[in-house]
């Protein structure tokens, strides 16, 4: 197994590792430290001597025995130190026996995932914990998905933990009076994971497929655990329809395809019918939400057998309501290109025109990408080539800035 399939395989593990070893122990930041070290062994010695049958256990038993390791230490210090050995609380300090197999441990992402989430922590740094525990991400790539500087991240991500800490927060799921109070949050984060593993943020590849399939699995726990929840539902409808494409977005050579030209033979039919269903039966009998509304313009582009075929009316009036409930300056984009599909290019241009005062976009290569998509549509081909070369130099994926880059080169070569 290569280095890149061991390294797929632990962003898989970690979160539910984590969470294992966070039922088991109770403590959140020391059992985060424990699987940030077996996951370096593991990425040390998988390699060259093969991943074990059971990498799941091993790597719980490899991050127990770290943990277990740390706690005795800690504990002898702390005896050392104030002498007072007989006041401390009890604590079970029993490592995994050689051989112990860990693997019917319950999978417990989705408890970890609400303790991340935690009332005590603000709706921000609850993101920032879960992306970062749950979904892996690093602290780059979650200042990037918030628009702030990696060093604020950094100390938001930092403060959550000791909050968490310091509020004494259980391992287990929330009483059903307080899912509510956090299950905005868990969905803003599944969302959110979703999305970098759709369209990776930084790095020489456009998608990471065990970001994607670890949110929608998340997704579908959280559906069976809520299953009238229309938010919930709709979620996992956005997600499953949107990874229906996720084989015909990039080439041979790992290149970007955009939704108007993929070849839609490879688009997974049952994902798209099993979205289909999930988001018509939650618009018929629950409250109208965000995540819905994205649902359905996701299954508008899925069912149409072309490009040419989209219903740009119905995904305008979309865009439209969910600009009203959730403004965001993405939806704007969005909701920019498909105005120009309607009614022009121009059209489309003014809604952008919005966001040049938006400081959480300013910079942002996907501002500069629609304009000039948008200019390009207008006829404007050096404006356009202009805004495809800044787009290219400001996003840090290696596939969109050859995208970009090949779309500028394209129009220049058309000016001449």
């Amino acid at each position: 197994m290569t280095a890149s399939t061991v390294e797929d395989l632990l962003r898989e593990l970690a979160p539910q590792v984590l969470a294992a070893l966070t039922r088991r122990y109770g403590s959140f930041e020391t059992a985060e430290d424990a699987v940030q070290e077996a996951l370096l062994a593991a990425a040390t010695q998988w390699p060259g001597q093969g991943v074990p049958e059971n990498p799941r256990g091993w790597l719980i038993t490899v991050g127990s025995r770290r943990l277990v390791d740390q706690l005795r230490s800690e504990l002898a210090r702390v005896r050392r130190e104030t002498a007072a050995a007989a006041l401390l609380p009890p604590v079970d300090l029993v490592a995994p026996a050689a051989g112990e197999d860990l693997s019917s441990e319950e999978d417990d992402t989705l408890t970890l995932l609400f303790l991340c989430c935690h009332p005590a922590l603000s709706p921000a740094s609850q993101i920032a914990l879960t992306l970062r525990a749950v979904g892996g991400l690093t602290t780059a790539q979650i200042a990037q998905a918030f628009l702030v500087p990696e060093a604020t991240m950094a100390q938001r991500i930092s403060r959550a933990k000791q909050t968490i800490k310091a509020a004494g927060a259980r391992f287990s799921l929330p009483p059903h009076e307080e899912r509510a109070e956090r299950l905005g949050a868990v969905l803003h984060v599944l969302y959110l994971v979703f999305n970098e593993g759709y369209t990776t943020t930084s790095g020489p590849d456009l998608q990471r497929p065990g970001l994607t399939a670890e949110a929608i699995r998340i997704g579908r726990d959280l559906h069976r655990l809520l299953p009238d929840d229309g938010e919930v539902t709709g979620l996992l409808a956005l997600m499953l329809l949107t990874d229906a494409r996720r084989a015909a977005r990039t080439g041979s050579d790992g290149s970007l395809i955009p939704l108007a030209e993929q070849d839609r033979r490879l688009w997974n039919r049952e994902l798209i019918r099993e979205g289909v269903v999930l988001i018509s039966e939650t618009l018929r009998r629950t409250r109208l939400g965000p995540y819905q509304l994205q649902a359905a313009i996701a299954a508008v582009h899925d069912e149409a057998a072309r490009s040419e075929d989209t219903d740009w009316n119905q995904i305008v009036i979309l865009y439209d309501l969910l600009a009203e409930i959730a403004p965001n300056p993405m939806v704007t984009l969005n909701q920019a290109v498909a105005v120009a599909m309607v009614r022009g290019p121009q059209a489309g241009l003014d809604v952008l025109d919005a966001l040049d005062a938006d400081d959480r976009l300013a910079g942002h290569h996907r501002l500069d990408a629609v304009r000039a998509h948008l200019l390009e549509m207008a006829g404007d081909l050096v404006a356009a080539r202009a805004s495809y070369r800044t787009a290219a130099r400001r996003t840090t994926s290696v596939p969109e800035q050859r995208y970009l880059e090949s779309k500028a080169a394209r129009l220049s070569d058309a000016s001449r």
